[in-house]
């Protein structure tokens, strides 16, 4: 059985125009082509179209989709990974309904909106000990008078960040690229970064000045922070498990190597 490409782009929410650009740059041929010239689609190009569309969802571009198509050849497998991703989101965003259903309720009625639930799973406070055996009590110290300092909406927005930096590296882990990528090392970038604005730590100590190359405190604590990530399965569920961590490790190692 197959469909003709009116069908698919109909079924799949996508345009004709879109399926024959897939066809040209030769990442989704049809699997015939009617006397008509009318490009038909059968099963297996179905699973390809939906692997495509789900790796779009994950912000890749069209190159980078072809790659991870050409190096995951089985598509059971690849679509494994990628609904374990949806579910993760399905759970984030099942979470996020959960407390912005309760805020509204809380500003209609008129009663107080407690901090606590709009920043549920977000307890900096019971890593203190774990942080100031690894870097000192002034290091615990500064960061919790900086988080202490925020305003809800200032808290939200860091939240948010570091929210959206957890999805990016599991999207990237996701769909296979590699570590020293350029997608992967842009996101290793923004997480050094993110790391940068967390007082206390020897990145944030780093912070403005103008070439960060050779200190050896922000090289061995993000490349230590990476390892971290897989050996804690406390960090390693941020990042889609022990796998996904492993990703991240690898990314900020090659980072680390050639940048700071």
């Amino acid at each position: 059985m197959d469909w003709s490409i009116q069908d698919i782009a109909r079924i799949a929410g996508t345009t004709s125009r879109t399926l024959r650009h897939y066809d040209d740059i030769g990442l989704l041929k049809p699997s015939r082509t009617g006397h008509n010239g009318y490009r038909y689609y059968n099963q297996a190009a179905l699973v390809q179209l939906q692997r495509i569309l789900l790796l779009r969802g994950l912000g890749l571009g069209l190159p980078v989709i072809s790659q991870v198509l050409d190096d995951e050849t089985d598509a059971a497998q690849a679509l494994t990974g990628h609904l374990e991703w949806l579910k993760q989101e399905q759970d984030r965003l099942a979470r996020q309904i959960a407390s912005v259903t309760q805020t509204i309720e809380a500003v209609k009625g008129g009663g107080e909106i407690m901090a606590e639930d709009m920043f549920n799973g977000f307890d900096h406070t019971q890593y203190k000990d774990e942080v100031e055996e690894r870097w000192g009590k002034d290091a615990y110290a500064k960061g919790d008078s900086w988080w202490r300092g925020m305003s809800t909406e200032e808290k939200a927005a860091w939240k948010q960040r570091s929210q959206k930096l957890g999805e990016d590296w599991i999207a990237a882990a996701t769909a296979g690229i590699a570590p020293d990528s350029a997608a992967a090392q842009d996101i290793a970038r923004r997480h050094v970064e993110w790391l940068t604005g967390i007082p206390g730590t020897p990145a944030s100590d780093a912070r403005g000045q103008a070439d960060r190359k050779g200190n050896a405190d922000v090289k061995a604590y993000v490349t230590g922070l990476g390892e971290m990530y897989v050996a804690d399965p406390r960090f390693a569920k941020n990042y889609g498990g022990a796998e996904g961590a492993g990703f991240v490790r690898d990314a900020l190692k090659i980072y680390a190597a050639e940048n700071l």
